[in-house]
């Protein structure tokens, strides 16, 4: 009878993809010592009338139609639902650094949480999708609606939400391309070589453990292995 290896489950960044038993022992190692025990005491810790922020961005006949992304001030894991109007909602949990966490509240703050506030051009521009802002702290919540935007501190608090969304995407794209068309991985790579150019990707340190993955899995073809260490390294000495 054959003996066949089954490859581990690994879940990271919101996400799961298969890599080969030894492998996945050692960065589940990792990941718990660097991450698994603050996320556990952050959330045994956490107030109940911590504050959120959640950005909404509906555009029908677009791809996704829908992108939430909700992010906790104290420190727990954001989560994310991007999907096509008519799919069942499902929301999966992503790491953001402390950094970007603070800056995103900051900004918040600027625009006074949301309450009051006007942010739409009031032109007649194209249909950008409707966007919202919204803010949450125990009882209190506050939200405005947009469609485009010129309020400085509100484009900022979008690119990071917007860039957010997309870097989830690219993981979904590598995790799918890892799991079922090795051969159209480096499709995938160069899209999100092409978003990393342009900066539009607030922490593509993310993708690292799949970068890494790809790099030293014979498995996938040379130049998507190439790539994906060119990738992992660039993006090492960057941070």
């Amino acid at each position: 009878m054959t003996n066949y290896r089954f490859p581990a489950l690994v879940i990271l960044c919101g996400l799961s993809w298969f890599m080969e038993p030894s492998g996945a022992a050692s960065l589940a190692v990792a990941w718990a010592s660097s991450s698994a025990a603050p996320m556990a005491t952050s959330a045994a810790l956490a107030p109940a009338d911590s504050a959120k922020l959640t950005f909404r961005r509906v555009f029908k006949s677009s791809s996704p139609e829908f992108i939430e992304i909700v992010v906790p001030e104290d420190g727990r894991p954001a989560t994310y639902d991007i999907r096509q109007l008519d799919e069942d909602p499902s929301a999966s949990p992503f790491q953001i650094s402390a950094g970007l966490r603070a800056h995103m509240f900051v900004l918040a703050a600027q625009l006074n949480h949301f309450q009051g506030q006007d942010l739409d051009v009031h032109r007649k521009i194209a249909n950008l999708g409707e966007k919202t802002f919204r803010w949450e702290k125990g009882g209190s919540a506050h939200e405005v609606k947009f469609n485009y935007t010129l309020n400085s501190p509100a484009a900022q608090l979008l690119q990071i939400f917007e860039g957010l969304a997309r870097q989830q995407e690219h993981v979904m794209l590598l995790t799918r391309r890892m799991r079922y068309d090795r051969l159209g991985i480096n499709d995938a790579l160069l899209q999100f070589e092409t978003d990393l150019n342009h900066k539009l990707l607030p922490e593509p340190q993310c993708a690292l453990p799949m970068l890494d993955e790809i790099g030293n899995d014979s498995r996938f073809v040379d130049i998507a292995r190439q790539r994906a260490r060119t990738l992992a390294e660039r993006i090492r000495h960057s941070s």
